[in-house]
């Protein structure tokens, strides 16, 4: 008995839980079926707001009935501002509803922009409709009527509509009672706005030039001087200025001083004190500007130009008794001597406006108190393999991991040797980090580029691989094929340095392409290798508006060849001569160049700009006798 009682209760329970499936079965059924008829009846809902009421809308704007219409989009409006701001922004029905109160404006304002654009571009008088619809749809004309109107009112006060135009759009709307608050006043205002158009746009221009500093001080002024609509223009256009120009101004203030410009640093940092007196990061920086910065003058007298070529890195190779060229020791006391007799680096363009193309302005050439200016020339630095390979000197230019400008050179043991104390350049930016003073503003020299097997070392062209063929040939050595990629890598390293040498100030000069005689050159070979010049080398480093001429073999300035060379953006020309001269002609300036090496400095007389024993190895590196042998030799 026992066991059919089981079994009877076994199957109570399985019956019971089948019921209870069914159960829970049907309830699930039925919530579907009411979620289903709940998203329906919503869905209809929605689709009979989204269908309904933009449509309404158009209509009654179309059959004029514009209370009707303002009465569709209030209380659409009303039910979006009315709705619970805790309410998610995913709001579905609240989304619609913001897209109808979209769309009803969006049919306003495309019947308000084709009014506009015909009362601005042919003198449209609004037609009694018109000028019912403005009236009678109030906010949702108003506002962009009133916006309108001001931008109008800044339209003529930038210049871009003429009085009579503005004059006539005012007076045209000046019956529209919701926009008459903005007219009244501002067509009472268009004799001052009238007045302050060329400050302003002066300003506009300043600004559009990246002059931010001139364009916050005019601008300033204007605050000044007016009131209404011209001041609220003026004070919200130097407040979206300052807030533009602070962080790159800054930037470039601080680059100046990490290149040394500590004078255009001063005079920048100052102005931005001004704009900004309570900026504690622009009054330290200002701070380190004055504290490198003395008293300048208007220099007067003559200027040095002194001429080096690449320096003999190497002097295991004999080249010291070549005479063209100084070791890096040489080149390093040289500086030191002209340093400690007060003379100061400058560059080279500060004593020309080259701003106008067809005409050159002189400018005085201002130095610190006390020294002399000097300009620095690095002639011919393409380091062609005929030189660099005989005597000792680098055979191109590098980047080393801190972004400094190298020299480097293969030792005859195959070792690559590199660094800045191997070149002038390195030699000399070295220099002025140790020396701030010895640079006027941070200038370094002018180094001029030909054409001529490579730039930097670096075959950058087609012509360069070809000569390169015919100079390792020449002595000698097994010739190298350049690929396309290959070239277009060294142009890629050759723009990098560019890029390095123009930011520390360095400047870049033509020494011709060919490195020809340009005095002896007729018109059709100073046409050509100007084109290749500028094709080839220009397209790498940037406008240059300096001619080192090879030899000093110039061209004169009224030379047809001189002036087409003019015409193509060179406008100072270096020639070559033992003293110091220079001097404006019609549309240029020209310098002599005294040639610095072994061999001149041996057999000239440069005194007035340094002790030459002081300098050449010849003399520094002489053997003195000592005590003993001087006391035997006198025995």
């Amino acid at each position: 008995m026992r066991r059919s009682e089981d079994n009877i209760f076994d199957n109570y329970e399985k019956k019971s839980v089948k019921g209870a499936g069914h159960i829970v079965a049907a309830v699930l059924c039925f919530a579907v079926i009411v979620s289903m008829i709940g998203v329906v009846a919503w869905l209809n809902s929605s689709m009979k707001i989204e269908s309904g009421v933009v449509p309404d809308f158009e209509i009654a704007i179309d059959e004029g009935r514009y209370p009707d219409a303002l009465m569709l989009y209030r209380s659409v409006h009303d039910e979006v501002v009315a709705s619970d701001q805790a309410a998610s922004s995913e709001d579905a029905e609240l989304a619609i509803r913001r897209d109808q109160m979209a769309q009803m404006e969006e049919i306003v304002n495309t019947r308000l922009l084709a009014i506009e654009d015909q009362m601005r571009n042919s003198r449209y008088t609004p037609s009694t409709a018109d000028l019912r619809f403005m009236n009678e749809m109030q906010e949702l004309t108003s506002s962009r009527l009133s916006q309108w109107l001001n931008d109008l009112a800044t339209e003529f006060l930038l210049g871009t509509i003429e009085k009579p135009d503005l004059i006539f759009i005012f007076e045209a709307l000046q019956d529209v009672g919701n926009v008459s608050a903005t007219t009244g006043p501002l067509l009472y205002e268009v004799e001052t706005i009238e007045q302050a158009r060329g400050d302003v746009q002066a300003a506009e221009a300043a600004f559009n030039e990246g002059d931010y500093i001139n364009a916050v001080k005019i601008y300033g002024t204007v605050c000044d001087n007016y009131e209404g609509f011209v001041y609220d223009y003026a004070s919200s256009r130097v407040t979206e200025i300052k807030e533009i120009m602070y962080e790159p101004m800054l930037e470039e203030g601080e680059h100046m001083l990490e290149r040394y410009r500590y004078f255009s640093a001063e005079s920048l940092l100052s102005d931005l004190a001004v704009i900004f007196p309570d900026d504690n990061r622009i009054n330290s920086d200002l701070l380190e500007a004055t504290s490198h910065t003395t008293e300048v003058t208007t220099y007067r007298g003559t200027v040095e130009v002194l001429s080096i070529r690449q320096l003999i890195a190497d002097t295991s190779r004999g080249a010291s008794n070549t005479g063209l060229y100084l070791t890096t020791d040489e080149f390093t006391r040289m500086l030191n001597e002209l340093y400690e007799n007060d003379y100061v680096l400058v560059d080279a363009e500060t004593m020309a406006d080259l701003s106008e193309d067809t005409f050159m302005t002189e400018v005085d050439l201002t130095v610190p108190v006390g020294k002399k200016p000097l300009i620095l020339v690095l002639d011919t630095f393409d380091y062609n393999v005929a030189t660099t390979y005989n005597y000792g000197l680098c055979t191109q230019l590098s980047l080393d991991e801190q972004g400094h400008v190298c020299g480097q050179y293969v030792a005859p043991d195959g070792t690559l040797v590199s660094g800045r104390e191997l070149e002038a350049i390195g030699i000399l930016d070295a220099f002025v980090e140790a020396h701030p003073d010895f640079s006027f503003d941070g200038a370094k020299g002018v180094i001029s580029l030909c054409g001529y097997e490579s730039v930097f070392g670096y075959v950058i062209s087609r012509d360069e691989a070809d000569d390169r063929t015919a100079a390792l040939e020449s002595i000698g050595r097994p010739n190298v094929e350049f690929t396309d990629s290959e070239i277009e890598n060294n142009r890629q390293i050759v723009s990098e340095i560019t890029s390095v040498l123009l930011d520390t100030g360095w400047k870049f000069a033509s020494s011709t392409y060919g490195n020809i005689n340009a005095y002896e050159a007729d018109m059709d070979t100073i046409v050509a290798d100007t084109e290749k010049w500028m094709d080839q080398i220009e397209t790498l480093i940037g406008d240059v508006h300096i001619i080192v001429y090879p030899g000093g073999n110039y061209i004169y300035g009224t030379d047809p060849r001189a002036e087409y060379l003019k015409s193509n953006g060179f406008r100072i020309f270096f020639g070559m001569g033992y003293n110091p001269y220079h001097i404006y002609g019609d549309n240029y300036l020209y310098y002599d160049r005294t040639t610095i090496s072994e061999y001149t400095l041996s057999n000239y007389d440069y005194s007035r700009l340094f002790d030459v024993t002081q300098i050449l190895d010849s003399y520094v590196n002489a053997v003195t006798p000592s005590t003993e042998e001087t006391e035997q030799e006198s025995i």
